[in-house]
């Protein structure tokens, strides 16, 4: 079945970076489009990013372009989000998914704050 393990949240001032990373199983990951999304105590969540699977074209939201980058290693199963620059508004919990599936993993806590 379907699992996602996200990892390398934490806490960080404002300005400083932080390396977000997914690990999928259960799929073959390459073909499909993953995605980071995020939700904020008392908030929506929403789509960060999105990685698609075969050419590796990426989108963002409008507020964190700039500053995240998303990339993928099919090889190893593994996307990331590179977070720089970052904001106390970006303060979520961080999730990653995979197109077509309704599963979520147990999200990772990036809180920026000084």
């Amino acid at each position: 079945q379907v699992q996602l393990v996200e990892s390398g949240g934490g806490l960080v001032q404002p300005g400083g970076s932080l390396k977000l990373s997914c690990e999928g199983s259960g799929f073959t990951f390459s073909l499909f489009t993953m995605s980071w999304y995020r939700q904020a105590p008392g908030k929506e969540r929403e789509l960060v990013a999105t990685s698609t699977g075969s050419d590796y074209g990426t989108d963002y939201l409008d507020s964190v372009k700039g500053r995240f980058t998303v990339s993928r290693d099919n090889a190893k199963n593994m996307m990331y989000q590179q977070m720089n620059n970052l904001k106390p508004e970006d303060t979520a919990v961080y999730y990653c998914k995979r197109a077509s599936c309704d599963y979520w993993g147990q999200g990772t806590q990036v809180t920026v704050s000084s």
